[in-house]
């Protein structure tokens, strides 16, 4: 079984982070968003995306450097403040399984990440969004890192925190577990979650190896 780690609220706890900082330079470029909106319409989304739909929705377009202005920024705030998800890094080590990551971010703000958080040492591939033609919640990400690792998709267990991560695992014909462990997470993200798709729900990382052996069992 390959297991295939969302990284963005599943391995590092980055969304707040994130969207409050989308957030506060949309708003000053006359694009007003609160840090709350950016979190229930762009969370699992990738850049590019988030982009055309923002110009889509205020019939303009972005500043030309928005998308590199918003890196070089972000990129600084992680370098200070980025954490890990709690307990991710001892789950992932009691974890006999071939595992890989598979995120919406470039490979650049990916590799920061796990750089950052000391656990770049635990995946031997990662994949990003910018590979693919069409990002979270299309399949495509999610096949193409199952067809790189070698892995046919009902063979593949996806670890998201998003609901367009979970569809995307669904549409690809994965199982999936859904996470709310992270900072971005309100009190009704479960049930979105399972709304998408994703019929187990976990709040924290310690508990992700029993229900890894459990689906490994199943499908045994």
């Amino acid at each position: 079984m390959l297991l295939i780690f969302d990284c963005d609220g599943v391995l590092v706890d980055s969304e707040v982070l994130a969207c409050r900082l989308d957030a506060e330079i949309l708003t000053g470029l006359g694009f007003p968003y609160s840090t709350e909106e950016i979190i229930t319409q762009f969370v699992g989304v990738s850049l590019k995306d988030m982009m055309a739909r923002i110009e889509a929705a205020h019939g303009r377009s972005l500043p030309e450097d928005f998308g590199e202005h918003l890196n070089r920024t972000l990129f600084a705030r992680f370098e200070e403040e980025l954490q890990p998800v709690p307990g991710v890094r001892d789950a992932i080590l009691s974890l006999p399984h071939p595992r890989c990551v598979a995120s919406s971010s470039t490979p650049d703000r990916i590799a920061l990440s796990l750089r950052v958080t000391g656990l770049a040492d635990l995946f031997a591939r990662v994949f990003s969004a910018t590979e693919v033609r069409h990002g979270k919640p299309a399949p495509d990400l999610f096949l193409h890192a199952a067809a790189q690792m070698g892995a046919a998709p009902e063979d593949c267990l996806v670890i998201e925190d998003s609901a367009a991560g979970v569809r995307a695992a669904c549409a690809a014909g994965m199982r999936v577990i859904g996470f709310t462990g992270g900072g971005h997470c309100g009190p009704d993200h479960a049930a979105k979650l399972r709304a998408a798709g994703a019929p187990v729900i976990l709040e924290r990382m310690a508990d992700l190896p029993e229900t890894v052996r459990q689906y490994a069992e199943r499908v045994a």
